[in-house]
């Protein structure tokens, strides 16, 4: 892993969107222009969840990318999508190096990596509605674009 790094967001979440082949699936971003503290690599950790999601989803038609700050001064953000969800017994699981069936990158590296600057991630999605995934951003691991309206 390289040194961490300010990233914009958004430009992370549609470059691995445009990366995927995706079919009828729509990404939708519904964020505000903010940067990340974190490691270079982090795009793939947005390839992965939207990867996972067309793979697994079956009926999956869908993928809405939102973003909310809280009270503390961290960010959350859902990556929601309308597929078939995560099971109940496999959340935990799903993060664990050798489970699943295709071994790529992978949600467990993807937490690791994450979890470099202290970003935590989470499936709280509900199994037959669709999966969400919450990436919970730290105070001081976000900030606004510079020059973006919302900027303090």
């Amino acid at each position: 892993m390289e040194k961490p790094m300010w990233k914009g967001l958004g430009e992370q979440i549609s470059g691995a969107a445009e990366s995927l082949v995706r079919g009828d699936v729509q990404v939708r971003l519904n964020i505000d222009p903010v940067l990340i503290y974190a490691d270079p690599l982090v795009e793939k950790v947005f390839y992965s969840l939207i990867e996972n999601a067309i793979r697994h989803g079956k009926k999956i038609t869908e993928i809405v990318v939102s973003a909310e700050e809280q009270e503390d001064g961290s960010l959350i953000l859902r990556i929601e999508d309308d597929g078939i969800g995560v099971p109940e017994d496999e959340k935990d699981k799903i993060f664990s190096y050798g489970y699943g069936r295709n071994t790529g990158f992978g949600l467990a590296f993807s937490r690791e990596l994450l979890s470099v600057t202290g970003i935590e991630i989470s499936e709280n999605g509900v199994f037959g509605e669709g999966a969400t995934f919450e990436i919970h951003i730290p105070k001081g691991a976000w900030k606004r674009r510079p020059g973006s309206p919302d900027q303090s």
